[in-house]
Formats: structure tokens, sequence, C-alpha cells
């Protein structure tokens, strides 16, 4: 009798569903978005099990590696057009795009009372050098070209633009004092309330759409695809307000 209820039990275990094993999967993120991908990476582990690694970079650059072979499986971009472009030339997953962010550009310096309420200091040209991200791979550096040209002060600001390969060389610049001043991402400064800053008002450049895709190397993968699924959910929404991200109306 123990013998068959010993069999019973250890068939009915044998009977029950496995839990799915947790994967890993590799994601390329736009450089603005470090530190916000680094905190939803941790709880996306702590509550799917899966892990998750990051590449971070210029979107342009991050594109090239992922058009030349690079074993990423998602794609979050600092802009819109380039996970447009990864579908459209199969390395996307037709469809699988969305805005998961809209960036917000920011002049900051280091020092308190250098960066007046209404960017006025631009115009002045009391500094020696303004730093940007490199406009050609960088969504952000881009903007901040428009927007000062948009103030008409870029021609007379030429001489003085440092460029970083990346927003975040572009901060780095500005924090350590290599440029008094700097375009950078609103994320970066978010939680600083260190120096001066002005927000640089929407209508002087194109929104900043920040979005996400699947990529086809990770069509497959359930960590590939449960990130981007945590990505939508209320729990990434709070780590993007709290980066001070805004959503896509």
């Amino acid at each position: 009798m123990m013998r068959k209820l010993r069999f019973a039990a250890a068939l009915a275990l044998a009977l029950l569903p496995l839990p799915a094993q947790a994967g890993e999967t590799l994601v390329a993120v736009a450089a603005n978005f470090t530190a916000a991908a680094k905190e939803i990476g941790a709880s996306f582990t702590a509550k799917t099990g899966h892990g998750v690694k990051f590449s971070f970079g210029s979107t342009g650059k991050l594109y090239t590696q992922i058009s030349q072979g690079a074993p990423f499986e998602a794609f979050l971009a600092a802009d819109d057009k380039r996970p447009a472009k990864a579908e459209k030339e199969g390395f996307g997953v037709p469809g699988s795009s969305f805005t998961y962010a809209v960036g917000k550009l920011v002049l900051w310096s280091k020092t308190p009372g250098l960066v007046d309420a209404k960017g006025a200091v631009l115009k002045t040209g009391k500094f020696n050098k303004v730093a940007i991200a490199n406009p050609a791979a960088a969504p952000y550096g881009a903007a901040a070209v428009a927007a000062m040209q948009a103030m008409g002060v870029y021609d007379a600001l030429k001489p003085k633009i440092v460029e970083g390969n990346n927003i975040s060389q572009a901060h780095q610049f500005a924090a350590t004092g290599a440029a008094e001043l700097g375009f950078v991402a609103g994320s970066q400064v978010a939680l600083t309330p260190e120096g001066s800053r002005w927000m640089v008002p929407d209508a002087l450049y194109s929104p900043i759409y920040q979005d996400a895709v699947l990529l086809t190397k990770g069509a497959k993968n359930p960590a590939a695809t449960a990130f981007l699924d945590y990505l939508r959910g209320p729990e990434a929404a709070e780590v993007l307000a709290k980066y001070g991200y805004g959503a896509r109306k």
C-alpha cells in the first residue's frame, strides 16, 4: 500500500506543469536612457526572473552595429526613425515598434547661476564651450542644433561647440567643466539639484520620440518579448516619470 501511495504521489508531481525557465536577453539602448534602463532592468529581473544585459551608445552607432549583425535582441532608440528603419530593412519584427518615452532637452551647467531661466546665456556668449552630442548619430545632438538655429544663435556659437560621441559624453564634458554649458538629456540631470539649467521649450526642436523595437534575433526569445512588455507597464512608467520623460500623446 505504501509503495502504491508513493508511486501515486510521484506520478502526480510528474504531471504538474513545469515553471517557465528564466532566460536572458541583450538589449541595445540609447545612451540617454542609461540610468532608467538599469533601474527598469533590475525590477524586471526581480519580477520575472529573466536576465537582461544592456549595451549603451548613440542611436546611430547602435543601429550600425545592428545592421552589421550584432547579437542584440531588442533596440531602445532615442528616435522613432531607426526602429522604423529596422523594421523596413528586415532587422526588426514588423509592427513591433512603439514609443516608450519622450525625451526632454536641457541646457545645463554645473555652475550655479550661469544658465538663466530663459536660456539668454546663449545669446550673451559669456562662455568658452558648449557641449552637444554628435548630431549625426544622436537625436539629442540634432535637437540641440535645431534649438540653437531656432534661437538664431547657431552660427555665432558654432566655434564654441564641442561634440561628444553620444549624449553621455556631452554630459560628461559639462559635468567635468571641459565645457561650461551642455545640451543634455533631461533624464541625466533630473535627480541632480546642483548647477543651473534651462528646460528648452518643446517648440524649439522636434519631439524626441524614443521608440523600441523587437529585433529579429530576439523574436523567439521569451525574455526579449517579456522585457519589451515590461517596458510598457506601470512599473516602468514610474521610473520614466522619475527621470523626467514624457509620454507620447
